[in-house]
């Protein structure tokens, strides 16, 4: 068994130039939303949900993104109310949200 049931990236990458990247669509701002409200719902910590800053994940050009790891579902996502959906459907539920899925 892993250490977290489900590990969290979310790409803050920040590309220079005017190339399009994950941290230019609100992304850190968004991560650290995610990490506060797993923590706020108690499913934070060993043997439960780890949320964490990736570097490139290298799929900007779709969105902001973020990748669930054992499952290996990628997303992306626009407000808080997706990343809300995505906590409460996939890190709490274990159903993956389709019409969010890259």
């Amino acid at each position: 068994m892993s250490y977290y049931q489900r590990h969290v990236f979310f790409c803050c990458n920040q590309r220079e130039g005017g190339e399009p990247c994950c941290a230019n669509l609100g992304a850190v701002a968004l991560r650290d939303y995610a990490k506060r409200r797993v923590k706020e719902l108690g499913m934070a910590g060993e043997g439960k949900v780890r949320v964490n800053v990736a570097g490139c994940l290298d799929r900007c050009d779709e969105g902001p993104c973020i990748v669930v790891y054992p499952d290996a579902v990628w997303y992306t996502y626009v407000d808080q109310s997706d990343i809300d959906e995505i906590i409460d459907e996939h890190l709490k539920h274990g159903r993956v949200v389709g019409r969010l899925r890259l």
